[in-house]
């Protein structure tokens, strides 16, 4: 089979041929329909968070059960699901014992601590693979599978209200997809930021209510004049300090700013205002299998609508270029029955 991998240096991705991997105790054999490409997978190729050569990349994966192991009851062959992030946890410790399964010290991430879903096969671990609704368009999913659940539960973080003001920074995959789910699912006045118009035009066609050029505008000032005072919270998905920066400068006393994005750099933050003004930073990790169900259904129900273009496995080195140079708009999906660039 086809697989992209970390190449040898870990300074990049390459296609290579791979055995079919086999099916152990627990497991299901899946033929992957759709992988997207996360800005998580150019960390990882790039060996940001620890050199993995000749790993498997991809975490957003759906494809069809094609064998189970003798043991599995939760899936069976003809089933479409999921190939995440949260590939496997312990299921016994603090954290899976308290619905934050994420946070498992002993987790497996699929694409990085284990192979994931850029190949035309790949091994899931049955009880972690969610199935994906009938009505759900499986090009839409994948996105859903990363993007939209991290999205999804960094929202929930957030603990926007209906009618509230919350700041998305950031427009690009994730931020578009985090504009529909707090304007459509969670009822909240968005405001969009980022520094590419064409994105920011994006969000405004997909429910942002606001959209704010930061490299053209003062972010900030403008933020509390639209909403009297700041935002109640804020999302970051840019992958900038300055954007973690300016969200925290931006909320009203109260606020909350849930950090998604992961640049390499450390954040400002003013602990008088983070103590005087009761400002909380939280961190907000993918979601967590019943946090893809659901984000799976608003999908199925036309309430979050991925933008995704597809395109080739053999494609997926010029696509973490683009990636890197932030010429993304939407989700780009490898389309695995894709055979050659077009």
């Amino acid at each position: 089979m086809k697989a992209a991998v970390v190449n040898q240096a870990c300074n990049g991705v390459e296609v290579v041929e791979k055995d079919i991997p086999q099916v152990g105790s627990g497991q299901a054999l899946v033929e992957v329909e759709y992988c997207g490409v996360c800005h998580t997978d150019l960390h990882v190729a790039a060996g940001d968070y620890g050199k993995q050569p000749g790993r498997v990349l991809g975490h957003e994966g759906i494809g069809i059960v094609k064998e189970i192991a003798p043991d599995v009851t939760s899936l069976k062959v003809g089933d479409r699901v999921s190939i995440a992030w949260l590939y496997q946890s312990c299921g016994h410790c603090e954290y899976c014992n308290s619905g934050r399964e994420t946070l498992c010290r002993t987790v497996k991430n699929a694409g990085y601590t284990v192979d994931g879903g850029m190949a035309e096969y790949c091994v899931v671990e049955a009880d972690y693979a969610v199935k994906v609704p009938a009505n759900l368009d499986p090009a839409q999913a994948s996105s859903i599978t990363c993007a939209g659940v991290t999205t999804y539960k960094a929202t929930k973080v957030a603990g926007v209200r209906p009618g509230q003001w919350i700041a998305m920074y950031g427009a690009g995959g994730l931020g578009n997809l985090a504009v529909q789910y707090a304007a459509k699912v969670f009822g909240a006045r968005v405001i969009a930021v980022d520094i590419n118009d064409d994105k920011l035009q994006l969000a405004k066609e997909v429910g942002a209510e606001v959209v704010i050029n930061s490299a053209k505008e003062d972010v900030v000032a403008r933020i509390k004049e639209i909403t009297d005072g700041g935002s109640h919270c804020a999302i970051v998905t840019a992958v900038s300090k300055v954007a973690f920066n300016n969200a925290v400068d931006s909320v009203r006393a109260g606020g909350r700013v849930v950090a998604v994005g992961l640049p390499v750099e450390t954040m400002d933050l003013s602990i008088p205002r983070t103590v005087l003004d009761g400002i909380e930073v939280v961190g907000s990790l993918v979601g967590t299998r019943q946090d893809l169900a659901e984000a799976f259904d608003f999908g199925a129900r036309g309430l979050v609508v991925p933008v995704v273009q597809t395109r080739a496995l053999d494609e997926v080195g010029d696509i973490f270029q683009e990636m890197h140079d932030g010429k993304i708009q939407g989700r780009m999906v490898l389309d695995m029955k894709k055979c050659c660039k077009h």
